[in-house]
């Protein structure tokens, strides 16, 4: 008996809406990495890209607990010496919400060229309107 491998023409993918207003980061991003994995599917590969499309509005209005409003702080480093660079959340979540919500679902994708490949199902964007109506994605409740 062997192991039933489905291929890539049999996967089927669907497309998802996920309103992020008044949800917590970390755990919207949590659930939208797995929809994005295609873990909660019965046919799911760890080694093919299995999972669903997700749209994602109002990021603009996503929240954090405790405190990391005012001190969480993203840090980037250019390669050079004294290249460290960092914003906080409270600015950065002004001037591009979209970067914040990538940046913490990118976190829990594979780190290599599936994981880039995955990520690039995610469209996310701050307001209520999207260019995707033409997809007809299903309002998923998180």
């Amino acid at each position: 008996m062997k192991t039933y491998t489905p291929k890539l023409n049999e996967i089927e993918k669907k497309w998802y809406l996920v309103d992020a207003q008044g949800k917590v980061l970390g755990r919207l991003a949590s659930k939208v990495a797995q929809i994005l994995l295609g873990k909660g599917k019965p046919k799911f590969t760890p080694h093919l890209d299995s999972g669903d499309y997700v749209v994602v509005i109002n990021c603009d209005k996503v929240m954090l607990t405790g405190k990391k409003t005012r001190l969480k702080t993203y840090y980037h480093y250019t390669g050079y010496p004294g290249g460290l660079k960092k914003e906080e959340f409270s600015k950065l979540i002004k001037e591009k919400p979209e970067k914040v919500f990538i940046h913490s679902v990118k976190g829990m994708l594979p780190h290599n060229r599936l994981g880039d490949k995955i990520l690039s199902k995610l469209f996310v964007y701050s307001g209520e309107k999207h260019p995707h109506s033409a997809q007809k994605p299903v309002p998923l409740e998180l």
